[in-house]
């Protein structure tokens, strides 16, 4: 069996997730690390026992690697994609794809002209609850979907900016609760309903927060084509990381997903629920953050797997670009105080 050869760049709190993900597999192996800062890239180095890098470009050209992790501040997600896309370097980006949806674009086409596999971490779609809502609207059980509301609110503090020399800012976060926190939720009613976008209608807004440019609130209407009227209220100025929620209302029955927990409700008062199995564990090693759960592992084997049978990821960068289209209406709109119209 052929080893792909991987290297992952950008060494800080995702890292293990990705890290950890690789090792777990027979078919690839971390063969460099890449950071801007050198003592964070030599201590994962050493830790995995493989070379080490402070700049993309230099690792790129002596490592000829195969696979490329995209662990970085969000602003250098789509420029990094786009030149390992040139080398013919398969690509697993964190979200977001990028802070432009032109950026993003670029990333897509790019990839597609150079027949490279690109895939974009939204590890939620993993998780029992969101499969369970899922499958219910996909083979019917659960009807169209009227309409749709979710709900973040979290907790980042000043505290929690000031220790980031990126986040908080336009040009290197792209935003603030909806591009780093919100993004992943956002991303699960996108995909529940399954339809193009028919307009956007949001307001944005620093209401709590003292040292940052970017929004810490945000709410508002997304429209979608085949008829969905879908809600969302998003702030980071809560005090602690409160459930997430969705709640889908159904013509035949009503599903709610609080965390990681669904519980579909149907008219006839069948009930239906998932939730994650305590016994399902992965060891992302010390640093990972106990909420991340195991749907990132599940969503790297699935890249690799794609990679092995020469397959589309289930989260392609040309799925991701509907999410990342979203995000960007929802941040013109709300800059422009208008709606944006598909």
């Amino acid at each position: 069996m052929k080893q792909l050869r991987v290297g992952i760049i950008g060494c800080g709190n995702i890292f293990p997730m990705h890290a950890q993900s690789i090792k777990d597999r027979e078919d690839a192996e971390i063969v460099a690390v890449c950071d801007s800062k050198e003592d964070r890239a030599k201590e994962k180095a050493d830790q995995h026992n493989c070379a080490f890098y402070t700049d993309f470009n230099q690792m790129f050209k002596v490592e000829k690697l195969d696979v490329i992790h995209i662990c970085l501040p969000h602003h250098l997600h789509a420029p990094v994609a786009i030149e390992a896309a040139k080398q013919k370097i398969a690509i697993l980006t964190e979200k977001p794809m990028a802070i432009k949806y032109e950026d993003a674009v670029e990333m897509v086409e790019t990839a597609r002209a150079e027949n490279v596999t690109l895939g974009v971490i939204f590890q939620n779609r993993y998780n029992p609850g969101s499969k369970l809502i899922k499958s219910m609207l996909v083979n019917g059980e659960l009807g169209e979907i009227k309409a749709g509301k979710l709900s973040v609110t979290w907790d980042r503090s000043d505290a929690y900016y000031q220790n980031s020399d990126w986040k908080g800012t336009w040009d290197m976060e792209g935003g603030g609760v909806i591009i780093d926190q919100a993004i992943h939720t956002m991303d699960l009613m996108r995909w529940f309903v399954d339809s193009e976008l028919k307009y956007v209608d949001a307001s944005i807004s620093n209401r709590a927060h003292e040292i940052i440019e970017v929004e810490d609130a945000a709410e508002g209407v997304i429209a979608y084509k085949n008829g969905v009227i879908t809600a969302f209220h998003a702030i980071n100025y809560y005090t602690y990381d409160a459930p997430v929620e969705i709640e889908l209302h159904c013509e035949k029955g009503i599903a709610k997903m609080v965390a990681d927990r669904a519980v579909v409700t149907l008219n006839d008062g069948r009930e239906f629920i998932a939730d994650n199995n305590p016994l399902e564990t992965f060891d992302y090693d010390s640093g990972a953050k106990g909420y991340w759960g195991v749907s990132h592992v599940k969503q790297i084997n699935n890249f690799y797997d794609s990679l092995r049978d020469n397959k589309t990821p289930t989260i392609s960068g040309a799925e991701a670009l509907k999410t990342q289209q979203m995000i960007a209406a929802v941040y013109e709109s709300g800059k422009k105080k208008e709606r944006i119209n598909f």
